[in-house]
């Protein structure tokens, strides 16, 4: 797998935030936001593990290129406190193993809280590769499910878990 590193979002992220919103690589999430959605999610980001409540880290190449994002925040999810995992990365650099390389540096990061059981992702039922994320970080399917995402719009998604008490088995 692709080496990568993740370091926690700050100020300078902003244009990347920016790439990130094109229409192809939020397609599967409800489609590109204005720019002052981007403006205050990024704000959300800056600030996020200052929560906290979880954390969001811009995925490094070794040459120092920002790719893309990862991160996981608290939810309460089927009457458990869990942390969900959302990620994206530039399409120049898709099908390279960043995305999961990426997801399993920021499970380790939220394993070593040791404040929650399960994380979940719930990517779209339509969108292949991020289902195959899932499966090669070690989440186990447990269905489809519908959530609002992004809020007022319902989505059909998979419910990944990994049990972020067991040892790491994700490649």
């Amino acid at each position: 797998m692709t080496r990568v590193r993740i370091e926690p979002w700050q100020e300078g992220d902003l244009d990347l935030l920016r790439q990130l919103n094109s229409p192809e690589t939020r397609r599967h999430t409800g489609g590109s936001e204005t720019d002052e959605q981007v403006l205050a999610r990024h704000d959300r980001y800056v600030h996020f593990a200052d929560t906290g409540q979880g954390c969001m880290f811009t995925v490094v190449l070794p040459d120092g290129a920002r790719v893309g994002s990862v991160g996981y925040w608290a939810r309460e999810w089927r009457e458990q406190q869990v942390y969900e995992l959302g990620w994206a990365v530039l399409p120049t650099y898709r099908g390279q193993g960043l995305a999961s390389a990426a997801v399993l540096a920021a499970l380790d990061v939220a394993r070593a809280r040791r404040d929650r059981r399960y994380a979940h992702a719930y990517p779209s039922v339509d969108n292949p590769a991020s289902n195959a994320v899932c499966r090669k970080a070690g989440f186990t399917l447990l269905g489809e499910t519908g959530l609002e995402y992004p809020p007022g719009r319902l989505m059909r998604a998979n419910d990944w878990q990994l049990d972020l008490t067991a040892p790491p088995t994700g490649s």
